[in-house]
């Protein structure tokens, strides 16, 4: 109930922030990103990871002596109001950069409805790992984070290596889900896995009841699961309540101790979380080592030091380089041709990468599973 008071006061907060144009020796970063709903611990984190690393530049100094300043608003996770705030966003913010949109579906809207290239400012790290966002390459759109086709694939590596043939897909019923589903589809062919069932579930719900029917009646060895953190929880309470002992292994977007939270640590127990991003508790990497040490000078209220926090960290890491390399008074535009002249940028332990014909920046990825504790083990 306090993680849960505390995320509806910082939604709160956030609905009420000042979004007017920067001011003097000020770039303004904007976001608009689920801070209510069933993914507001996503977008709380997505943001406070963005607001640690830009609190570490400030106190540094800033870029070109320039302070950053992030506005967020609640878009709900829903894709109307994500292009109604992004372009409210972008007329009275007038900010350099987006960064930290949470959602396929969200993100898919804007480049449809022609929000960035309208309002001429790129995007910087949408959480979302879908295909669409990188092929054909968007000129607006810079991402920090493997695809879901490389999420699955490695799911499907992973799981082949230990001899299992039979796997089934559990995914949300959107652009994400779907674009989860085609990279299963094909990395399944290239294996030669047969997907014995696959099931979805309804956006923004936690109505899997459906999906454990089909899935548990295929008897799969094992489940890919392209879901977010809340209906990953229900899906595996049901499933295990159920009687299945498959292997469930989720794509990135689901953040493993929550589920551990939700269902109790011995359910959680075995859980597959693909990462792409480093373990943020590891004092072994470097970016992991800075977020540590923000999180403790900065101390974050509500705030969970997790893989979706070191995510928004990341982001914030590479718009500051971005703005760095784009010069002093960098403009949308000085912004964009900076981050599109990165090449193989060391941001701490991960690499991070663009071009002309590529925008993806990252391909890492890890698989981790959950501890008797809930705790994340590589």
């Amino acid at each position: 109930m306090r993680a849960t008071f505390l995320i509806a006061a910082a939604a709160s907060l956030l609905a009420v922030a000042a979004t007017a144009a920067p001011g003097p020796g000020e770039i303004v970063i904007a976001q608009a990103a689920p801070f209510s709903g069933p993914l507001a611990p996503t977008g709380t984190h997505i943001r406070a990871g963005i607001q640690l690393y830009l609190d570490r530049v400030n106190a540094a100094g800033g870029v070109h002596g320039a302070r950053l300043r992030l506005v967020s608003k609640d878009d709900g996770y829903k894709s109307d109001e994500t292009i109604r705030l992004v372009k409210e966003l972008a007329r009275e913010a007038k900010p350099v950069a987006f960064a930290g949109i949470v959602g396929t579906g969200n993100t898919e809207a804007l480049i449809k409805d022609g929000v960035l290239a309208e309002a001429g400012v790129p995007l910087v790290g949408a959480r979302s790992g879908a295909t669409s966002l990188v092929k054909p390459v968007n000129p607006w759109i810079f991402q920090v984070r493997a695809t879901y086709s490389e999420e699955v694939d490695k799911i499907i590596q992973q799981l082949s290596t230990i001899g299992f043939k039979q796997l089934a897909v559990f995914y949300q019923d959107d652009p994400f889900g779907k674009d989860g589903l085609a990279g299963s589809e094909a990395a399944a062919r290239k294996a030669g896995i047969e997907l014995v069932a696959k099931a979805p579930y309804e956006k923004n719900t936690t109505k899997v009841e459906e999906a454990v029917r089909i899935i548990g009646a295929a008897q799969p060895q094992g489940v890919i699961m392209v879901s977010n953190t809340a209906a990953s929880a229900e899906f595996l309470k049901q499933f295990r309540a159920a009687g299945h002992l498959a292997q469930l292994i989720s794509v990135s977007v689901t953040d493993g101790p929550q589920v551990a939270k939700k269902v109790g640590n011995e359910v959680a127990h075995g859980f597959g979380i693909v990462q792409v991003v480093p373990d943020p508790n590891s004092r072994g990497v470097p970016i992991s080592r800075e977020l540590q040490d923000a999180y403790e000078r900065f101390k974050p209220q509500g705030i969970e030091l997790n893989h979706t926090l070191l995510e928004g960290f990341l982001i914030g890491k590479v718009l500051t380089e971005g703005l760095k390399r784009a010069g002093p008074n960098p403009t949308p535009r000085k912004l964009r041709d900076a981050l599109e002249a990165i090449r193989d940028f060391d941001a701490g332990g991960i690499y991070i990468g663009y071009a002309a014909g590529n925008h993806a920046g990252s391909r890492y990825t890890d698989i981790t599973i959950l501890d008797r504790q809930g705790r994340v083990l590589r």
